[in-house]
């Protein structure tokens, strides 16, 4: 019984393996129009949408 648990699991886990290898962490400095430092904007994006984000201004 105990095997068959494990392998349920391990099916469960690739399957949101695969699923988290489509999704990308994105850092885009911006900078600052008051004081001109920069800032960073951090977000997790799927990666058919990080160009999207990173046009954003």
């Amino acid at each position: 019984m105990a095997k068959a648990a494990k392998t349920a699991i391990k099916t469960k886990d690739q399957k949101a393996a695969a699923e988290a290898k489509n999704w990308s962490k994105v850092i885009k400095a911006v900078r600052s129009p008051k004081t001109g430092a920069y800032t960073f904007k951090e977000a997790i994006v799927h990666k058919e949408k990080i160009k999207d984000f990173l046009a954003q201004k």
